[in-house]
């Protein structure tokens, strides 16, 4: 009996602690800033970027700030209207020429905006 009472408190301990841990740990959450979004737009000039990476941060809402969100939303726009994804496995870029001016110039225009908010 006394075996099952050590062995009883032993876990019921373990668990209380596990749900007390659990309830007051917060939950991840990943921001989008704009180092990452000059990041991808630099690795996709210059032909480094995957498909995965590409969506992985242009496919994600950003919440906290509605410029990054508008920027986000272009380069999205962007990739609809001029990308090439099966060309990327052949060692293509992502975009096409037009695709690659667009983002050149939203790339651009983030970072004079980054710039100005710096300074």
């Amino acid at each position: 009996m006394l075996l099952y009472l050590l062995v009883f408190t032993v876990c019921l301990t373990i668990l209380v602690g596990t749900v007390t841990m659990l309830m007051l740990s917060r939950t991840p959450r990943y921001r989008t800033e704009p180092e990452h979004l000059l990041t991808l737009f630099d690795k996709t000039l210059d032909k480094r970027v995957s498909v995965a990476e590409w969506h992985t941060l242009v496919d994600y809402p950003i919440r906290h700030d509605d410029y990054l969100e508008n920027i986000r939303r272009r380069a999205q726009h962007v990739m609809e209207e001029h990308g090439r994804p099966w060309q990327v496995v052949q060692g293509g870029c992502l975009l096409s020429r037009t695709g690659r001016d667009e983002l050149e110039a939203l790339r651009d225009h983030l970072r004079a905006r980054q710039a100005w908010r710096e300074a």
